[in-house]
């Protein structure tokens, strides 16, 4: 029988760390954060890899009305599917869909696009187009397209495409000229078995191309999806390895779950050493996050086995050749009463299955925030959002919970903002309001739909779509209060993001651009 976490006392250990969380250090280092930096470009998914959706952006909009145009400073027509959220940097805005509305004629059918577009206005810039793998649909899903977020540094940008790749582009696309080293775009964007569709100045400029299914040797499944998290001269991703077609068998056991690049070359140089191939229940989604913790910078990581892991980050370069194992600095077993083996024996079972970590952990000083429970399509009817002391070692299961919040299902990532933390629970289609220091509900919100989004806190809002297509803002207080509900064109399954006074909105067919008058 699962145990249920969210009925468990907190260990002996824990509590004193529960009683430590005070609400005043916790407002007090909400208000140091925000006085110390300045709100502006949004360069990855997440504050400073943190995954925190909680801005600093302030002036952002707190009435939007779809119908009037009140609040939409403007919209960018995306394809049909769209599910990654926009990041934003010196004056462009990059955003994942898929090729149902072509911008270039020459192609045509179902591709993976990533397009780049002016910051002041949407204008078209350039973009990626990737074939579709092919063969097996679960390989790489219809109609999906780039589901992944970017990360830009400088003038390069990092990109998961849905090939499960990970691309370095040029920021100015071709536009420039073809910089290399790689120098084959256009074969890269041709389908196998086509005419060569020769690249121009509106196509993007890879400098270069990893594909994880040959140097990891995963097995993606359904869509590829991570956000790449830069640190020092090193890329860390989840790999995506997953289960085959059959939602029973996983073709590639010994694949890593976390892999690590030279961010200068895409040379694959680490990887995680937990063996957690055999016991992923569906995919390996969740992308890491990064903290610093007792004056030791941690990347940590939620496995498709449901279990949440925290590594040293590298600091050092293994010499040309080697791929280093990474090395844990401890575990996390949120769920420690679920299935361990033969899990894909509870594929299907809505009552009993293993957990599993969709989302990304959130690294808030030395606690870690997440959401686990059984997948959304395929496990049981039960899940959390738990607050985790990332400042032990070893295996942490029975002593580093420090409170757990009970939910349906979630595939969504919380926002901590000071004393008040909030998480969307999917299946009963709600907002929740939590304290921050002891896990207790202030209040919660139906929103009538399904909830993929996660939700994201911004100058004293909360900014939240569902998949019916509403726009929700709140206030964020511990108060329930609903400032306004508009209907866009359609579903929202991707984060808000802010940048430089703006909120960006990625519906399934456009990107929106919101700011005060």
């Amino acid at each position: 029988m699962n145990q249920d976490p969210a009925t468990q006392p907190l260990s002996t250990a824990a509590r004193p760390l529960t009683r430590a969380l005070s609400r005043t250090t916790l407002t007090a280092a909400w208000l140091v954060a925000a006085a110390s930096a300045q709100a502006a470009d949004l360069l990855q998914l997440g504050e400073r890899f943190t995954r925190n959706q909680a801005s600093l952006e302030t002036n952002l909009p707190d009435t939007v009305d779809a119908a009037t145009g009140q609040g939409i400073k403007w919209t960018a027509k995306l394809g049909s599917s769209s599910y990654a959220p926009p990041v934003i940097a010196q004056g462009r805005v990059y955003v994942g869909t898929n090729n149902d509305n072509p911008h270039d004629p020459r192609q045509r059918g179902d591709r993976g696009v990533f397009r780049c577009l002016e910051e002041s206005s949407g204008k078209f810039l350039w973009q990626l187009v990737v074939p579709k793998i092919g063969g097996d649909q679960y390989l790489d899903w219809p109609k999906v397209g780039i589901a992944s977020p970017a990360t830009v540094e400088g003038d390069r940008v990092y990109l998961l495409t849905n090939r499960a790749e990970v691309v370095c582009l040029d920021v100015n696309g071709m536009a420039n000229g073809n910089d290399g080293p790689f120098t084959d775009e256009a074969r890269h964007q041709t389908p196998v078995g086509k005419d060569l569709i020769p690249a121009g100045p509106a196509d993007a400029d890879i400098l270069w191309v990893t594909d994880l299914r040959s140097v990891a040797d995963i097995w993606p499944h359904d869509t590829s999806y991570g956000n790449p998290l830069l640190h020092g001269d090193f890329l860390y991703l989840n790999s995506n390895n997953g289960v085959d077609n059959t939602h029973r068998v996983i073709r590639k056991p010994d694949a890593p779950s976390l892999v690590v690049l030279a961010k200068q070359t895409g040379r694959l140089v680490a990887k995680d050493d937990e063996h957690i191939g055999p016991r992923i229940f569906h995919n390996t989604y969740s992308s890491p996050a990064l903290g610093t913790v007792n004056g030791r910078s941690l990347v940590c990581f939620g496995g498709g086995d449901g279990v949440l892991y925290a590594f040293e980050a590298l600091t050092a370069m293994p010499p040309d050749g080697s791929v280093a194992n990474l090395k844990r600095v401890w575990k996390f077993d949120p769920d420690p009463g679920a299935p361990k083996t033969d899990v894909h024996t509870f594929s299907g079972n809505r009552k009993v299955s293993p957990s599993t970590i969709m989302t990304p952990p959130v690294f808030v000083g030395d606690r870690v925030y997440l959401t686990v429970g059984g997948d959304l399509w395929w496990g049981k009817y039960q899940a959390w959002l738990m607050c985790v002391a990332a400042d032990q070692t070893g295996d942490v299961t029975a002593t580093a919970g420090l409170w757990s919040y009970p939910l349906k299902h979630s595939c969504t990532t919380p926002a901590v903002a000071g004393p008040l933390t909030f998480a969307a629970d999917t299946a009963n289609k709600s907002l929740h309001c939590i304290e921050t220091a002891t896990g207790r509900e202030f209040w919660q919100y139906p929103l009538g739909s399904e909830v993929w989004a996660s939700p994201l806190v911004a100058d004293g809002k909360v900014y939240l779509g569902t998949r019916r297509g509403k726009l929700f803002i709140f206030a964020a207080s511990r108060d329930k209060k609903l400032l306004c509900e508009t209907t866009l064109d359609s579903p929202i399954s991707a984060a808000p993001a802010a940048a430089n006074g703006v909120v960006y909105i990625t519906t399934a067919e456009t990107l929106y651009a919101l700011a005060k008058p």
